[in-house]
């Protein structure tokens, strides 16, 4: 998932050695929480226009946590 999550971001931005993923142990619910970190001049290009990058991205990724019988979530810091 980390990997899928990796790809995605870096075909993005610019600054492809600046993209992180940090990845939260399980919480109560069963969610694990990712952290993607990006360089803040690529931080409008990883959200995009209203946020429908960032919503496609979320989306993409809870398809593929859902084949894997998992809860996700991602952050973008």
């Amino acid at each position: 998932m980390k990997e899928l999550l990796e790809t995605i971001v870096t075909d993005l931005v610019e600054d492809k050695t600046a993209v992180s993923v940090d990845i939260d142990e399980p919480n109560a619910e069963g969610v694990i929480i990712y952290h993607l970190h990006v360089a803040p001049n690529d931080m409008g290009r990883v959200i995009g226009k209203h946020g429908r990058i960032a919503k496609a991205i979320r989306t993409v990724m809870r398809a593929a946590a859902t084949r894997n019988n998992q809860k996700i979530m991602v952050e973008i810091d």
